[in-house]
């Protein structure tokens, strides 16, 4: 399994490059790029030449694109009730598998929807019209997806959707695509499972892993934490992975963090060789 860390471990008062120059002196192999919506690192609404740039500019610093996450799936969500909505999701779906394919990696990860949001205000929208919209929008996108050879991962996220690992499976598997698998979050799924039993149980559809770590005593957003403070139980996580043959990146979700110091790259590295059983 190869080290991956997201781009938002990045501080704020460095240069990309020199944060670039870190994340492989600290041991990772990989990062995870993210999009935004005017300006930063990667806009969603890039060049093909602006992509490639950046790509270029990652390996040149020794480092692979373990995948591409496309956050404005939350603002812009498949299972919208709102049309307008729900069309700009599917734009930023189609958007996304082409940047992937630009930037040189092989998976995206998708919020396939929200049913309500955990905690707070937000659209509710009916579990079982949240089911078909999303299956109905991906469904769209498999052409695409499969001739540019980018797989459409799923993730588990906080949006009372999804909410078992049978029928996080049912869903993959009813699209019909091999290019539609899932995202698996450690740290989100914790308060409400088990995340070794979710893998055993998702096996082979599982492309990608995030790595967090989360406090039970807490319960809420800020239950969050660095790795190896939470309640995850690393062992059985290793475990249940190696069972399955997972042998590809394990992506440390930590941030986005403005300001934090640059040793949280360090400390996050030593963590994930702690994790691994790696001296």
């Amino acid at each position: 399994m190869k080290k991956s860390v997201n781009l938002w471990i990045l501080p704020g008062n460095i240069s990309f490059e020199d944060g670039l120059k870190m994340i492989k002196d600290a041991g990772f192999e990989a990062v995870e790029v993210n999009t935004t919506e005017g300006g930063g690192i990667l806009d969603i609404n890039c060049s093909e030449n602006d992509a490639k740039k950046l790509a270029e500019k990652i390996r040149k610093n020794g480092l692979e694109i373990s995948s591409l996450l496309t956050g404005q799936f939350w603002k812009y969500s498949l299972t919208s009730s709102n049309p307008e909505i729900r069309k700009k999701g599917e734009e930023l779906l189609e958007k996304s598998i082409k940047i992937a394919n630009y930037l040189g990696t092989d998976s995206i990860l998708v919020v396939p929807g929200v049913v309500g949001p955990l905690f707070g205000e937000g659209e509710i929208v009916s579990y079982d019209i949240a089911y078909r919209r999303s299956q109905e929008s991906i469904k769209k996108y498999v052409e695409l997806a499969e001739k540019n050879k980018v797989y459409i991962c799923v993730e588990n996220v906080w949006n009372k959707f999804l909410l078992s690992p049978l029928e996080m499976k049912r869903f993959v598997e009813e699209i019909g695509s091999e290019y539609v698998k899932v995202y698996f979050d450690v740290g989100n799924i914790l308060i409400i499972g088990f995340p070794e039993m979710w893998i055993r149980i998702l096996g082979k559809l599982i492309k990608r892993i995030h790595l967090k770590d989360f406090k039970l005593s807490i319960g809420n957003i800020n239950g969050f934490c660095d790795l190896l403070e939470g309640d995850v139980n690393w062992p059985e996580v290793i475990n249940a992975l190696k069972e399955i043959k997972y042998d590809s990146y394990l992506t440390a979700e930590v941030g986005p963090y403005k300001y934090h110091s640059e040793t949280k790259i360090y400390t996050t590295s030593i963590a994930m060789d702690k994790i691994l059983g790696r001296k």
